[in-house]
């Protein structure tokens, strides 16, 4: 196939591209490599690869690249309360507006594979699972333009979307500000996390499950299309606390407590069913333990340390 991926020099585009290129489709990727990344180097030597710096918002730019692909994944957006609540304008611009256009100018027989987010759901009923038939309840700026935009894309007959757990793991284009990511970050250089709001409750998946959500999708799509996938893990519905204690049984040094004050920028509270997307026979790889072993592993090679002399 000949995909376009908005967005993939990003963290899951960086993982997406090379895996999709070596599954044998031809990949463009449109980004304005935003961050400086060289995440996608090692996809330069595929004949079917081809990357153009620009804006997703761009239409000029768009139409040109939208029309000859046969499936379109955007991936570019803001991500996440804390990026987002800095500008809203770009976000809403980038993350809904963007695929309200990709939408309009894209033709009815093309795909398009939204990832979204599940913190669509905002806060949840005590005990109760998140379906894709939950209302959706979103607290964040990142979290209204994402169902609007999978509002967007789901009006289209040829169209699917995965709202996507909390992922973590490593990528290319690495993110240690994602929960998990964040979490043994601070485990093994600190060896102390301070929680804020421990007992709020997320679901996760690990960014290579995600990918493999993708590529399922792209072989299963006439019976997957028109309708919304959560993507994580179904043992993995936990606090934060909880989080620190698997954690803990990786690192036991690790120490960490409840802040009696502050508040979490990122309100999202509940537990997620992903029954759907199992039921079409996927099935997650990595499991929460398996991904914190990785981590651990890549935050010996990664270190943040620009602006310190050790």
């Amino acid at each position: 196939m000949k995909i376009l991926i908005t967005g993939g020099a990003g963290y899951i585009g960086s993982v997406l591209t090379p895996a999709l290129l070596a599954d044998g489709h031809e990949v463009t990727v449109l980004d304005n490599f935003y961050f400086n990344q060289n995440s996608l180097l090692d996809c330069c030597h595929y004949e079917g690869f081809r990357v153009v710096r620009g804006d997703c918002r761009d239409e000029a730019v768009m139409k040109p690249l939208v029309a000859r692909a046969d499936l379109i994944i955007p991936l570019a957006a803001l991500v996440g309360a804390p990026l987002c609540n800095t500008d809203e304008i770009a976000t809403r611009t980038t993350n809904q507006e963007a695929v309200e256009m990709l939408c309009r100018i894209a033709g009815k027989e093309q795909w398009i594979i939204m990832p979204v987010t599940n913190s669509g759901y905002g806060v949840g009923e005590k005990g109760k699972f998140c379906t894709e038939d939950t209302p959706l309840r979103p607290i964040s700026t990142y979290g209204v333009t994402k169902v609007k935009a999978e509002e967007a894309v789901l009006k289209r007959e040829n169209s699917i979307s995965f709202r996507l757990a909390t992922v973590f793991g490593m990528s290319p284009r690495m993110r240690i500000d994602l929960l998990v990511n964040d979490f043994v970050y601070r485990a093994v250089n600190d060896r102390a996390i301070v929680v804020f709001e421990g007992h709020f409750k997320r679901n996760y998946i690990h960014v290579r499950d995600v990918v493999r959500a993708f590529q399922h999708g792209i072989a299963n799509f006439d019976r997957m299309k028109g309708r919304p996938y959560n993507v994580g893990l179904d043992d993995a519905n936990l606090s934060k606390l909880e989080l620190c204690e698997v954690i803990k049984r990786h690192l036991p040094k690790l120490v960490y407590l409840e802040a009696p004050i502050g508040e979490d920028p990122d309100k999202r509270d509940y537990i997620v069913s992903n029954a759907r997307i199992l039921a079409t026979g996927f099935k997650p790889e990595w499991s929460l333990d398996r991904g914190i072993q990785e981590l651990i592993k890549g935050y010996t090679i990664l270190r943040n340390s620009i602006y310190s002399n050790v």
